[in-house]
């Protein structure tokens, strides 16, 4: 069976996963901070990727994907935060997001590298 690789569905499980980290925990000012800028962020990755595919010249690609990095890294170092302080109940399941997240952003500086490249 062969997988299809599509990123949208990455970004989009990558945003589910971020918001399952904080369903049902109790109340911390850190954890409730940190939480509300992560599912911003996560979130914000997937919704900006639409974008991305409606984007109307290689330097609007390149833009719009920058956006989606941008929130992928902030998302990175939020959840290192996170897993440092030891706020996280599931600390599985915030390693998997982080792993997802590491991937995620690999993908896309190396995709605004190759755009970059055949653009010029």
């Amino acid at each position: 069976m062969e997988r299809k690789f599509d990123l949208e569905d990455r970004l989009i499980g990558f945003a589910v996963l971020c918001i399952k980290l904080f369903k049902k925990i109790e109340y911390n000012y850190a954890l409730d901070h940190l939480s509300k800028q992560l599912i911003r962020s996560a979130t914000g990755a997937a919704l900006n990727y639409g974008e991305v595919q409606g984007a109307e010249s290689s330097k609007d690609f390149i833009h719009k994907m920058g956006i989606v990095l941008k929130e992928l890294k902030e998302s990175r170092v939020n959840l290192k935060i996170q897993i440092g302080a030891d706020i996280l109940k599931d600390i599985d399941k915030a390693e998997k997001s982080l792993k997802e997240c590491e991937e995620l952003v690999a993908i896309f500086a190396k995709s605004i590298q190759t755009a970059r490249k055949s653009k010029s």
